[in-house]
């Protein structure tokens, strides 16, 4: 089967079930595992690189309000793929290509390739769509992989199910300006032992209000930007340093704010959805879990040292 995979996460998924060698295109985020690089890129993006997380914002809300995508298909190498099966997503237009651009164009395809919609909004959603793939796909493995991640996903809830104390935890998917955490994340937060207010479950992230944050007063605050690196998300201090009162807040007098590889976790909903767990366990409860084996996956974040430096 020649599969060309417009996600991520279904790259990911694809290459745990053992099918990597049927992909015939992915996008030109999929970076993991190492061998996706090495597959025909069938998207580009047409943000400008370079720029700040607020003209990212700007630019965002202004190429879907003109063209309704922010990313552009190479239709010639569609063509000339002729995939079996496309793997999309109707979840989130900045996310990925439109669901509705990939319908039309596969409709013109010689090869009429089946379209399989991914949109997961919760954990459940996320381990039902590997199971998804893997009935399209023909891989039985992916019954074992589900079981897997599943037994992973309870050690960590029957450690923190009957905690006394959990601490309240900010996950920012954005930080200029700060949205909070969508869909999955408050679940992951609630399961690794903490308590999430701001979010709503199983529901998309929105632009928050600075107010309602200093109001609920996190003790845990974990940068997870959406697509940014660790390093990228690291860069986001200097701006969060700026805002009114983050510096008396609980997380920030303990040490206790976090940059991660957001785009390789927290917002990729496909079997790394576990590390992200793991990684999320660590950063609320260490004294419970080990730093996860992950390299370049998270950093603590010194705000203070931030505005000394920028004084």
């Amino acid at each position: 089967m020649r599969i060309y995979s417009l996600l991520p996460s279904a790259t990911e998924i694809v290459f745990a079930l053992g099918a990597g060698h049927s992909l015939v295109g992915v996008t030109h985020e999929c970076d993991y595992p190492e061998q996706a690089s090495q597959i025909p890129k069938v998207t580009r993006t047409k943000i400008p690189p370079g720029i700040s997380s607020d003209q990212i914002d700007s630019a965002v809300s202004s190429t879907l309000g003109a063209t309704g995508s922010l990313y552009e298909l190479d239709l010639p190498l569609l063509e000339e793929l002729q995939p079996a099966l496309i793997l999309a997503q109707r979840l989130c237009d900045v996310c990925a290509v439109s669901f509705d651009s990939v319908q039309g164009a596969a409709e013109a395809l010689k090869s009429r390739p089946r379209v399989l919609n991914l949109e997961p909004h919760s954990l459940g959603d996320i381990l039902g769509n590997i199971r998804m793939v893997g009935e399209a796909i023909g891989r039985e493995s992916a019954k074992t992989l589900v079981r897997s991640l599943q037994l992973r996903i309870d050690a960590i809830r029957s450690k923190t199910k009957s905690l006394s104390h959990k601490p309240r935890v900010f996950c920012m998917e954005w930080v200029n300006p700060p949205y909070c955490g969508g869909h999955w994340m408050k679940e992951l937060v609630e399961i690794a032992g903490g308590r999430d207010d701001l979010s709503n479950p199983h529901r998309p992230s929105y632009r928050i209000n600075w107010r309602r944050v200093l109001e609920f007063s996190p003790e845990v605050i974990v940068l997870t930007c959406c697509g940014f690196s660790l390093d990228r998300c690291e860069e986001e201090a200097e701006v969060l340093s700026k805002f009114e009162g983050v510096h008396g807040l609980p997380a920030a007098k303990a040490g206790r704010i976090f940059a991660t590889d957001g785009s390789a976790y927290f917002s990729r909903p496909g079997p790394r959805i576990v590390e992200s767990l793991e990684i999320l366990a660590h950063l609320i409860h260490p004294e419970l879990f080990p730093d996860p084996p992950v390299a370049k996956a998270l950093s603590r974040l010194d705000l203070s040292r931030v505005g000394a430096s920028r004084s």
